[in-house]
């Protein structure tokens, strides 16, 4: 699907338009994490609140501009569609978000706030994106999807580079999943980098898409959809993507909604970070004991996007 140099390509080429987010010990906690020595990647400070501001912005400044022309249309939980809004506004074009009916309100204001037509449509992502690519069709318009195309994965892949150059010596890489292209992007930077990284991929409980697809051997789609968080809800993953991950990938964790919702408490707490459920994942696998890791390993973990989850006790 890619390669490194594609991600290095991919850097030079949004590098105007993204920020070079801060990695940040994770010290001087009230509540310790773990043994290991834990640094948090933040990139809910990137435009739009999250990483999807790479991936949108790379296939955004490849896609030739007379594909433009009728705009852009894509399905997201909502982060990918904040990135989208935004790429539409660089260009002088309009977007179409498709997001799922449990979408975060905050989040569909945002995506208004950009200047994009929301239609919300489907329980879960997978049936938003139906709706989102009939769309497409009918208009013409470009689809950007939010993780089974070469170019956002590569831009999401940058994420990888950065790390590398902040913590060369980096054992352990945390990485939250819903569709996979986060994972694979970074997983191919850091393993063609460091083949001794280990990754590790976190999905919710309610939503082990590529877990189960790697325990059966193939790309499955899942019975049921239960999360409720919607940035991490996918019931199929993409063939390429599925490859990525079968190759680079060392472990899958899973987390219950709750656990992430309690990581975000403990990030708003102990550091003033307003993450969302997904930028909380690889908080909650190590506050869960779910992950192991060798004393003293040296951890990234990335607080992938911004939101509210965590600031109040009773913020549900």
């Amino acid at each position: 699907m890619i390669g490194l140099d594609d991600v290095r390509s991919a850097a030079e080429r949004i590098a105007p338009y993204i920020r070079s987010t801060p990695v940040v010990k994770a010290t001087a906690t009230r509540q310790p994490l773990t043994d290991a020595e834990v640094w948090m990647k933040l990139e809910a400070l990137q435009p739009t609140g999250s990483f999807k501001a790479r991936g949108a912005t790379n296939r955004l400044l490849t896609t030739p501009r007379q594909e433009l022309a009728a705009g852009i249309v894509t399905a997201s939980g909502g982060n990918h569609g904040l990135a989208t809004a935004r790429a539409a506004t660089i260009a002088g074009v309009t977007a179409t978000v498709f997001v799922p009916e449990t979408a975060e309100p905050a989040k569909i204001d945002k995506l208004r706030a950009w200047g994009a037509e929301v239609r919300i449509e489907g329980a879960v992502w997978d049936a938003t994106n139906r709706a989102a690519l009939a769309l497409a069709k009918e208009r013409n318009a470009a689809y950007f999807h939010p993780f089974a195309d070469p170019q956002v994965v590569a831009g999401q892949g940058t994420i990888g580079l950065e790390l590398i150059e902040a913590l060369p010596d980096l054992d352990v890489a945390l990485i939250a999943i819903g569709g996979g292209g986060l994972i694979a992007g970074i997983s191919t930077a850091l393993k063609a980098l460091k083949p001794s990284i280990r990754i590790v991929g976190i999905e919710p409980t309610g939503s082990p898409t590529l877990q189960a697809s790697l325990a059966a051997g193939h790309v499955v789609t899942l019975p049921s959809v239960t999360t409720r968080i919607t940035t991490m809800a996918c019931g199929r993953t993409d063939e390429r993507i599925f490859s990525i991950v079968r190759d680079r990938v060392d472990e899958i964790v899973l987390v219950d909604d709750e656990d992430m919702r309690e990581a975000a408490r403990w990030l708003w707490f102990e550091f003033g970070i307003a993450a969302d459920l997904s930028g909380a994942a690889g908080i909650a696998a190590l506050r869960s004991g779910k992950l192991r890791l060798p004393p003293r390993a040296k951890v990234a973990t990335l607080i992938c996007g911004a939101g509210s989850n965590g600031i109040g006790p009773d913020n549900r």
